[in-house]
């Protein structure tokens, strides 16, 4: 990361109506430009008594001065990307076109256009005289429109239309037709499943798994496993519902008529989403200012949003705020869901993913999974996992006399029996492949096994039992992950006869 003295942040404007409450708006429009490095500036086009439970009062102010506002931060900044939010009525959102089209031209910063129209508590957030204006002004100015889907039915005058993905990919296309160079249609308000995804496979279609997604096909097995064995105990009144149907956001582009770009994630069974919309739309403009493509903008941006909910706190009598900065102080992490059984260890994982990509699909893997593994490189493998035993063993010894619950203690004594039984296993397999005890007892150790081996003891002395868990999770976790991938690829009967 740049330090902070070199930094000049890429300068996002929001022109949006406040939240009283600081959920939704402006306010939740500052919070995330901060949160993701941009510097946030404002145009205030409505003043709204709001919280979580609903809109109670909007007051406009006068369009002139909401021209002054605008002129006075154009005048000054060089904005790198804007947002507009609730512009209210006829004659606000025609001054924002105006000015805009007159400070900019045909060389407008990415404008990035959420069409408030309702509150989520059903209040009109823009007059009816103003959406001919939305309509045939503003949408062309725009880079990329955010509807949801009741927004998407209300500015194609097609309400309760769309009801399935393939709905809302004609309707993405449908929208474009404003003049926007991309739409993208937040699907919140349907669900789909993997055999409804399955079925709309066909060229010109991508889709797009979030980060750790349990139903991806490229998910972590590990985790999978987790979630089929059922999820962690959760306190009382804190419940997850086993709801896995899934949410599916479409990003079309003008400039690429026969792709659909599809976002998928799990529904989070959540009252926490109050200024979702905003979140989003302003994600999505700060990753275009600081210059990324539209389609990497939208991932960033929709995962950013994916875990400001998962992680939001409750606040409030009604829909509570998003966490917008979850990436700026020490994250909490996800509640678990069924999605998501396990948050630390999908944390963990996901923290260091290249890696762990690197460790669990290492060539050696590979080949082992597909028969071409040398046999004298299994060999080498399996003496020196002999030695590496002897440190996991030694490390949970360790473990144990750092422990002050009796419950820690007793998990790495099971450990250490466990480690025993195995390396007895171990030794009678190595027999089959002609390595005998004494060969065992007398190889040399290499420097990696060394290395490793001598960096969990010097964890286990130094460290507390928290540090030496998570760095024998590593071992834990990594073979765990590795071990079904190999029983997906072949069984071990299968790999014994191709190596031998």
């Amino acid at each position: 990361m740049e330090p902070i003295a070199n930094y000049n942040p890429p300068v996002v404007l929001t022109i949006a109506g406040t939240d009283s409450s600081g959920g939704a708006g402006v306010q939740a429009d500052l919070k995330t430009f901060t949160s993701l490095r941009c510097y946030g500036a404002s145009v205030v086009t409505a003043l709204t008594a709001q919280n979580t439970t609903g809109v109670q009062a909007v007051y406009a102010p006068p369009a002139a001065f909401v021209e002054k506002q605008l002129r006075s931060v154009l005048d000054d900044l060089k904005v790198d990307a804007m947002k507009t939010g609730m512009l209210f009525n006829a004659e606000i959102a025609q001054t924002i076109a105006n000015v805009l089209q007159e400070y900019f031209g045909d060389n407008m910063p990415p404008l990035v256009i959420d069409p408030v129209c309702i509150s989520t508590s059903g209040h009109t957030l823009l007059e009816p005289e103003a959406i001919s204006i939305f309509r045939d002004k503003l949408l062309r100015l725009a880079y990329i429109v955010t509807p949801n889907i009741p927004e998407a039915e209300f500015l194609l005058s097609a309400q309760g239309n769309i009801k399935s993905v393939a709905d809302m990919l004609t309707s993405a296309k449908d929208l474009s037709a404003f003049g926007s160079k991309a739409i993208l249609l937040k699907g919140g308000h349907i669900t789909t499943t993997v055999e409804e995804l399955q079925a709309l496979s066909k060229p010109g279609i991508s889709v797009h798994w979030a980060h750790g997604c349990i139903d991806s096909p490229d998910s972590i097995l590990i985790l999978e496993g987790a979630r089929r064995q059922g999820l962690p105990s959760v306190p009382a009144g804190q419940e997850i519902s086993q709801d896995r149907t899934l949410i599916v956001d479409v990003l079309y582009q003008t400039s690429m008529p026969d792709t659909y770009n599809l976002f998928v994630r799990p529904r989070i069974n959540t009252e926490n989403t109050h200024g979702t919309g905003c979140t989003l739309a302003a994600a999505l403009a700060s990753e275009l200012a600081i210059g990324k493509t539209v389609l990497a903008a939208t991932r960033t941006a929709i995962d950013y949003t994916h875990l400001a909910i998962a992680t939001a706190f409750p606040l409030g009598k009604g829909h509570g705020p998003l966490n917008h900065f979850h990436g700026v102080v020490q994250r909490p992490l996800a509640r678990p869901h069924p999605s998501n059984p396990y948050p630390f260890t999908s944390a963990m994982i996901h923290g260091s993913y290249d890696l762990w990509q690197d460790y669990v699909q290492h060539p050696f893997v590979k080949a082992l999974g597909s028969g071409a593994l040398r046999k004298e490189s299994f060999t080498h493998f399996i003496k020196q996992d002999y030695h590496y035993l002897r440190y996991y063993g030694r490390a949970h010894g360790l473990l144990a006399a750092k422990s002050m619950s009796f419950s820690m203690m007793k998990s790495a004594a099971l450990t250490i029996l466990a480690v025993a039984r195995e390396t007895s296993s171990h030794i009678a397999f190595c027999h089959s492949y002609g390595v005998s005890m004494e060969d065992l007892v007398n190889t040399v150790e290499v420097p990696a096994t060394t290395a490793y081996g001598g960096y969990l003891i010097d964890v286990a002395v130094r460290g507390d039992e928290t540090i030496l868990l998570v760095a024998v999770a590593a071992c834990l976790l990594g073979y765990g992950e590795v071990g079904l991938w190999l029983k997906l690829k072949l069984t071990w009967m299968e790999i014994h006869t191709k190596l031998g």
